[in-house]
């Protein structure tokens, strides 16, 4: 990247920094069970409730202990199941009408990210009803109050309970891009470890990791806060600690509930501090191939880490003792390889491959425009990267 460039990423990170404590961000208040909806919807006078899902959440009936806890409540709800992997244009607007045909006024996002993220778009359309998603698309464009908003993961990995965020695909041109905003942030996130019970190991393998990305990726850029460290950190410990045993004992429900607490937690972090180049270069994958987000980032992580070099030694360092890999004694450049093996050792014991099968070379010019793009000036990553550098990571994943 040319040094103007670079210097007007920098100035723009800056001032964001600099913004942080002045902006509204908050924490959603955190519901222990699905259960206590009925509470929250009764106490925020909403009769009527669109819960946003897909079809496999529903045809493993893990909607089933909401519906008949709103029903003995005499809370009614419509159902939108038709959420797709990478939520598109087209799921919004159908969810929209079904919100505005049944007279809701209240929206639960039941799922992965992608329901929480198709979930957030229909509040903000119900919000700005004049106004196209695309037009909302990038920093502070939504500005309005949406409706009551409860986020219920199903994974614990997204985060996007937490986040001010929601990614949306162009039903047309495939692209992918996020809307961001204070008012997407859920009012209410239901940590619920009983709903993710029934994932499959491999899906609860890189949903983890999907999780500890945000963490690092929090961790590791410009922008941190005393907050967002101390939220990185305690989501990497967790996920050390816990998510081996959630992958092996899905039904371990200690392991689940700390996942969902790592999941948040790491949500909390990027909301604040970002993320980085994995996660955008994983946008551009999402976007083109529908790769699942937390493969796409698993895959990536230890590549992108080793491509920073010298420049995250120290905080992969205080990463690496945080996650039980390494103590205060250990030099920061050991210490630092030692968390990237680690990484690099969950990938092997999940099963998870170190290439993505999907890519093909004559999209890698556009693939690594976009995600040039959506990082640049936003993301405070330790080191710059144009969209001629990024190309790297995609050659590296192509078979």
């Amino acid at each position: 990247m040319n040094k103007l460039r670079k210097f007007y990423c920098r100035t723009f990170q800056a001032a964001f920094k600099i913004a942080i404590p002045f902006l509204p961000y908050r924490k959603p208040k955190i519901i222990k069970s699905v259960k206590g909806i009925p509470e929250v919807l009764k106490k925020h006078r909403s009769n009527t409730v669109l819960i946003i899902t897909d079809a496999g959440i529903r045809k493993l009936g893990l909607t089933t202990r909401l519906e008949r806890a709103l029903s003995a409540n005499g809370i009614k709800f419509a159902i939108y199941d038709k959420t797709v992997a990478n939520p598109t244009t087209a799921n919004v607007a159908e969810a929209v009408e079904l919100y505005l045909s049944q007279n809701c006024s209240s929206i639960i996002g039941f799922g992965g990210g992608s329901s929480m993220d198709c979930a957030k778009a229909v509040g903000a359309r119900i919000a700005k009803p004049k106004q196209s998603l695309s037009k909302m698309k990038g920093i502070l464009k939504v500005h309005k109050k949406l409706p009551l908003l409860i986020a219920i993961p199903t994974t614990a990995g997204t985060g996007s309970e937490t986040t001010l965020a929601a990614v949306i695909t162009d039903a047309q041109t495939r692209h992918k891009y996020a809307i961001n905003d204070f008012p997407l942030i859920p009012k209410y996130a239901v940590l619920d470890p009983k709903v993710t019970v029934s994932l499959p190991p491999f899906v609860t393998a890189t949903t983890g990791m999907d999780a500890l990305t945000h963490a690092v990726e929090a961790y590791i850029g410009n922008s941190t806060t005393h907050g967002t460290r101390k939220d990185a950190l305690l989501a990497v410990k967790l996920i050390f600690e816990n998510l081996g045993t959630a992958y092996e004992n899905g039904s371990d429900i200690d392991a689940r509930r700390n996942m969902l607490k790592a999941s948040f937690y790491a949500g909390c972090a990027f909301t604040k501090s970002y993320v980085g180049y994995v996660h955008a270069v994983a946008h551009s994958l999402g976007g083109q191939y529908n790769v699942p987000h937390g493969l796409a980032n698993a895959v990536l992580l230890p590549f992108v880490l080793e491509s920073y070099g010298a420049s995250i030694h120290k905080k992969l360092r205080r990463l690496a003792i945080e996650a039980g890999i390494a103590d205060k004694e250990t030099p920061p450049e050991e210490a630092a390889q030692a968390f990237i093996d680690a990484v690099i050792d969950m990938k092997r014991r999940f099963d998870i491959p170190d290439t993505i099968s999907e890519i093909k070379e004559e999209d890698i010019p556009k693939l690594s425009h976009y995600a040039d793009k959506e990082a640049n000036p936003l993301y405070p990553v330790p080191v710059l990267m144009n969209a001629k550098e990024l190309e790297q990571f995609y050659y590296l994943l192509m078979e």
